[in-house]
């Protein structure tokens, strides 16, 4: 059986960029059949001090995929690559 992909996106409660990719991502997750973890900057001292004014991030296994907007073709050209 084929492991699901799970993209993590560092976001954080007050940032309106944040809350668009996050929502945004939820019809690409599905489509791709992904799913999306949501982790807040705020409270990882590491994420914080790495992604601070770069959020909202997208990551898969560390590679960081697109930050402020979700750029679709990207995303969707990197997982058909990993595939």
């Amino acid at each position: 059986m084929k492991q699901v992909t799970r993209l993590t996106l560092v976001s954080r409660r007050y940032c309106h960029l944040c809350q668009d990719m996050e929502k945004a991502l939820g019809q690409l997750a599905t489509d791709l059949g992904v799913e999306v973890e949501v982790v807040d900057v705020d409270a990882d001292a590491a994420l914080e001090a790495r992604y601070d004014e770069l959020v909202p991030v997208l990551l898969h296994e560390g590679r960081e995929l697109c930050h402020y907007f979700l750029d679709v073709s990207k995303v969707r050209d990197y997982l058909n690559e990993i595939g």
